[in-house]
């Protein structure tokens, strides 16, 4: 293999735009400031973010987005503001790229009480080990580029953040590299008699099955088997319904799509549908508790597959070293074929809580409530948008809007960070500039990250921001009402002037939600930002978010007396018993 010789920051930053990051995510500091000249000379471009926490938010999703995604900071200020966003990268397996500049490799030879330091130069990188697949230090030219190559690799095949460190004397180094462009990695392959073995108890599973039922996961979305998974569905004609963390896997307008499924907070059908399977076979999906609607799912694991990514679960039987992407082939080519109308399929365009084939009216003088700006919003996406939803009142709501064709969907279900989605919603723009993207954040949400509003205006990125002002932390108000849940209120829509530049409007009622909407349309073309102030009441959520909170506060004891707990769990019965085919009326009642 033939070489050549480029600096460390060179190599670093071509092998990152052969993987597919065109750019990446940061703040200066003054140990970086090498790292971040040589960007500004490749062919990847710097995004310079108001804060590092914002930064890694949009690195991840535009991770999601593009495959990959990168950030960079200086030493400990800088990526341990960062490392909160790395986590949930790491806890929702995105493949994003921690790259810090750290101090020249004499100080950490020395380690002199250096600024930004903690005494332990290895502080930061023992700390970054919990969240990272791998790390690396690049204080050898004799091992930097096989290094670089090593972690960019383990990044890319486990779907999961990696962490290098640049020493400051280092960015400059030429080294020997290789004259091939990076690669990226080969697929694993399966233990041929365990993966034979794991498919034969699977069809013998299914075949006898009467109700079988697929649920796909989000190992399906970040190993990018998507394809894989539609072929399934078309050999098998067997029915799929999705958590949560993997809605939109498939366009939601399949035929063979049921619905969301989260345990006792899914609809009546969807429920009874998935939990009756006598063949439930779930494709790399994490059983989190939002996912299952606080551990309420009722799976009977006598009959039910999962496929993870190297191992295979059929009924009590553990096939190790047998990957998902060739269980799912084998799968696709064995499978039997069942007539759709044998296996009581009700499609999700039929039954969906939100759905834009169902009319909307507005009322002009109704004030606006998260059930009627939703139902909408069925009526107002465009295809092929990318829909982001903060955790709380709006990813519950969101979560029950049927989605047009061609919906990216952006949930941190799992890891759930506040103001998450700000910095997530700067990432998608930046990944796909030629997509409609729309984010939906509560206002406590956005006080903790509102300043990269700024940077979005600053970029030239246009989505359409809903801003939910239901007066403070509603997804804490529904666990326990306290004043610590109230925060300052801002007049959020004037934002947009302070920052420079977009389009904003204040909405109370329906009219001026339509109004609003009317324009936003107008102006998707016109390259500008479009900021709506929704105006709900406080406690205004759906009740699949209502029992998580009434579980959650049973769960973390903050019931105080007996009344408070009986009281509490009579909501719960009485929620749990409104739950059914019919649970949310799409029209305002006549006093608003």
């Amino acid at each position: 293999m033939s070489v050549n010789k480029m600096t460390v920051a060179a190599f670093l930053l071509r092998r990152l735009k052969e993987a597919g990051c065109d750019d990446i995510f940061g703040v200066p500091g003054d140990f970086v400031l090498g790292f971040f000249n040589e960007i500004l000379t490749s062919e990847i471009r710097y995004i310079g973010t108001c804060n590092e926490l914002n930064a890694a938010y949009a690195a991840d999703c535009y991770a999601r987005i593009k495959g990959i995604g990168a950030l960079s900071t200086t030493y400990n200020v800088g990526e341990l503001s960062a490392i909160n966003g790395v986590a949930g990268s790491y806890a929702e397996s995105v493949p994003v790229v921690k790259i810090t500049g750290v101090p020249a490799t004499r100080f950490y030879r020395n380690q002199p009480l250096l600024h930004h330091t903690l005494g332990d130069y290895q502080a930061s990188l023992k700390m970054f080990s919990h969240v990272t697949v791998t790390q690396t230090i690049l204080d050898n030219a004799e091992t930097a580029a096989t290094e670089i190559d090593r972690v960019l690799t383990a990044c890319l095949k486990h779907s999961a953040p990696v962490y290098i460190g640049v020493p400051s004397d280092m960015v400059f180094t030429k080294i020997d590299v290789p004259s091939t462009p990076f690669t990226r990695p080969k697929l694993s392959k399966s233990d041929p008699g365990a993966l034979n073995e794991a498919i034969l108890e699977a069809l013998n599973l299914l075949h006898h099955a009467r109700r079988p039922i697929f649920i796909p996961g989000i190992e399906i979305i970040r190993h990018n088997l998507h394809k894989e998974f539609k072929d399934l569905l078309q050999a098998s004609g067997i029915p799929y319904a999705t958590m949560m963390l993997s809605k939109c896997i498939v366009d939601e307008d399949h035929p063979q799509f049921i619905g969301l499924y989260a345990g006792d907070r899914s609809r009546k059908y969807v429920r009874e549908r998935v939990e009756g399977s006598d063949c439930l076979m779930i494709f790399g999906e994490k059983l989190t508790d939002f996912n299952t609607g606080g551990f309420s799912a009722r799976m009977d694991w006598r009959s039910t597959i999962e496929v993870f990514y190297d191992t295979v679960r059929v009924m009590f039987h553990v096939y190790n070293n047998v990957y998902i992407h060739d269980f799912m082939r084998e799968l696709i080519q064995k499978i039997s074929f069942r007539q759709p109308s044998g296996l009581d399929i009700k499609k999700a365009t039929d039954g969906c809580v939100h759905r834009g084939i169902v009319p909307y009216d507005p009322v002009p003088d109704a004030a606006l409530t998260m059930n009627r700006v939703f139902h909408r919003m069925a009526h107002f996406f465009r295809e092929g948008s990318i829909v982001i939803a903060e955790t709380g009142a709006s990813l519950f709501s969101a979560a029950e809007v049927l989605m047009p064709k061609g919906t990216t969907f952006v949930g941190q279900t799992f890891y759930g960070s506040i103001g998450y989605t700000l910095g997530a919603c700067l990432g998608a723009c930046i990944a796909a500039p030629n997509r409609k993207v729309y984010l939906f954040i509560g206002d406590g949400s956005f006080q903790v990250t509102c300043q990269d509003l700024s940077t979005m205006i600053r970029y030239g990125c246009k989505p359409t921001v809903f801003l939910v002002n239901n007066d403070g932390y509603t997804i804490e108000r529904v666990i326990v009402d306290r004043i610590y849940n109230d925060i300052q209120p801002w007049k959020y829509h004037k934002l947009v002037d302070v920052f420079g530049g977009g389009r904003s409007f204040d909405c109370k009622t329906e009219k001026e939600l339509e109004e609003s909407l009317e324009i936003a349309a107008q102006d998707e073309n016109l390259n500008q930002l479009v900021f709506i102030e929704l105006h709900l009441d406080r406690f205004d959520c759906n009740d699949a978010l209502k029992r998580a909170g009434i579980a959650m506060a049973m769960n973390n004891r903050l019931l105080g007396d007996a009344a408070e707990k009986e009281e509490a769990q009579k909501r719960f019965e009485s929620l749990k018993s409104d739950l059914s085919e019919a649970s949310f009326s799409v029209m305002p009642s006549m006093d608003g």
